[in-house]
């Protein structure tokens, strides 16, 4: 029995097209009926189908209306939320007479929707939030020209450098005189490894998390920034393990190994020890990420392959969960001892540990523990508008601690204790967001970074990803990349050109550290990073100025 309305039971429940959050406009006048939008969608939110017209006509000598049935065929938006219009628009890209476009909806009802079977909603790319980012707010007003010497940023020779890993004090040195002459105390008790890199490094992605082709163009484009352009860029592997041919490689110099809570991928590289004919540059132990703060890491089924499996020492299509916490650790000072110590003896203590946290209250906690541990390199704070795996999306929208606050507090508690410049501090979660990378890394580094990490920048600039801050695509979770960028898929990854990624990679470095340049020249710092130096900082916001003690500007 229907309702006096005519709508059928059924059709009550089913959605229209006003709660998604993108509409697919389709021109019929356009359209040439070739099918390649239909065929490329990755998500099949479009499908061919077929529409029956009734039209009145009056034809002939003498015209009398007369019913006319017709059968067009037309490309339609599916309303079934788990093939939701992604906003990706790869049917643009491939459609011949622009007859096909998917338009933001911002009325859209979409996260209502998402949480059928009672699991949260899970996707990749950054938090939904478009705003103005505290970083992209910050300006540089410290400009010598009479008063302090300034530097010809095109002229004047520049060394953008940083140093990963733990800087000894001057009365700590390992040094002594010797007939006059200054000379390494070789009897030295500990002396910890420090590698000289660029400000800015390649964060933790990995090889299952990317699609092979887009890590190697990763990878392609840091050997050659070293080898080549004599940019000492390095690039983290990720939780996975690395492949076994480049463990082997001297190229592994130019790597820093991420060791996480699941292990995965690490019987390949203990196996490899006795083979590596270089020292990694660093060893990353992560607890957390800026995405999903105080939870696991989540590589799904879907992109679980026969390499990546091999790689990981795992089965094939099973979801590899990361615990949220390593499993034999209890306590911060067991981690940092325990772990670091352990990493660093592995190595012989020729490589720098340090550790990755979230972004959180607690950062200055695990800071005060590293201070006093003398294996510890360094400690990485990834911020919350990072992220580019698998997490839910009430975690990415609503946990986390931006970055630049959370960075300063840690920066000034060292200098408190008088070790700002021994124990290195990286940034990351959000860099480039809109697309001011080294201005944004410009900042981190006058409020305390000494280098910072990019992931979603990067991926949006070497492979043209694209995701955004309003859920457009963000299916790097999910294996179905339309792009090949995050998926294990053949068929989509075949469309990646790793050699025109590690172009873009190189570009993208290069073009980087001219703008560093411009950035330190009137400042009057050309061999030296200008870490810590706030002075030179200002924002329009009296409340953003006090909390980062900053000046304030208008």
């Amino acid at each position: 029995m229907e309702p006096a309305s005519g709508l059928r039971l059924d059709h009550n429940h089913h959605l229209s097209l006003r709660e998604f959050p993108y509409i697919i406009r389709w021109r019929d006048d356009r359209c040439k009926r070739c099918g390649k939008c239909t065929a490329v969608c990755p998500v099949k939110a479009i499908e061919a189908t077929v529409k029956v017209q009734r039209l009145v006509k009056s034809e002939g000598p003498v015209p009398a209306p007369a019913a006319v049935r017709s059968i067009t065929h037309i490309v339609e938006q599916v309303t079934d939320m788990e093939r939701y219009c992604t906003g990706c628009g790869t049917c643009t890209l491939v459609c011949p007479n622009e007859a096909i476009e998917p338009e933001f909806n911002p009325q859209h009802k979409f996260l209502h929707y998402k949480n059928k079977g009672g699991d949260g909603y899970k996707r990749g790319g950054r938090r939904n939030d478009p705003s103005i980012s505290t970083l992209d707010r910050l300006k540089f007003t410290r400009i010598s020209m009479l008063t302090d010497p300034a530097l010809d940023a095109g002229r004047h020779e520049f060394r953008v450098r940083s140093l990963l890993g733990r800087i000894l004090p001057p009365e700590d040195l390992p040094l002594k005189t010797v007939d006059g002459k200054l000379t390494v105390d070789k009897d030295s008790i500990f002396i910890p490894p420090v590698r000289e890199i660029f400000p800015i490094m390649i964060g933790s992605m990995s090889i299952g998390a990317l699609s092979p082709p887009m890590w190697e163009g990763l990878a392609m484009g840091v050997a050659y920034l070293n080898e080549v352009e004599g940019l000492p860029v390095v690039m983290c592997s990720g939780e996975g393990g690395m492949p076994p041919r480049l463990l082997r490689s001297k190229y592994l110099k130019y790597f820093i190994i991420q060791i996480a809570s699941g292990y995965f991928g690490w019987d390949e590289i203990v196996h490899a020890l006795p083979h590596m004919v270089e020292d990694p540059a660093a060893i990353e132990i992560k607890y957390g990420q800026g995405a999903k703060p105080g939870d696991g890491g989540l590589l799904m089924a879907q992109k679980v392959l026969k390499l990546i499996a091999k790689i990981r020492g795992v089965p094939q299509f099973v979801d590899l969960a990361s615990p949220p916490t390593h499993q034999t650790k209890y306590s911060i000072e067991e981690a940092v001892a325990k772990m670091i110590q352990s990493m660093s003896m592995a190595f012989g203590f020729r490589v720098p540990v340090y550790p990755k946290i979230s972004g959180t209250k607690t950062a200055r906690a695990v800071l005060n523990n590293l201070a006093r541990n003398p294996y510890a390199a360094a400690l990485c704070i990834d911020g919350e508008d990072g992220g580019t795996g698998a997490a839910y999306n009430v975690s990415m929208d609503k946990m986390g601690h931006p970055i630049a606050s959370n960075l300063r507090e840690c920066y000034l508690d060292l200098v408190k204790q008088g070790k700002q410049n021994e124990l290195p501090l990286i940034a990351a979660g959000g860099i480039g967001k809109k697309g001011n990378l080294a201005a944004n890394a410009a900042a981190l580094i006058m409020l305390g970074a000494s280098g910072v990490a990019i992931g979603k920048y990067i991926m949006q600039a070497a492979a043209d990803c694209f995701g955004d801050e309003y859920n457009r695509c963000n299916l790097c979770n999910t294996g179905k990349c339309p792009r090949g960028i995050t998926t294990q898929d053949p068929k989509l990854y075949r469309r990646l050109d790793s050699d025109r990624v590690a172009e873009r990679v190189v570009e993208v470095f290069k073009a980087a550290d001219v703008e560093l340049r411009k950035l330190f020249a009137p400042m009057g710092r050309s061999t030296e990073l200008p870490i810590g130096m706030s002075d030179g900082l200002s924002i329009d916001d009296p409340a953003m100025a006090e909390r980062l003690g900053i000046n304030y500007a208008c």
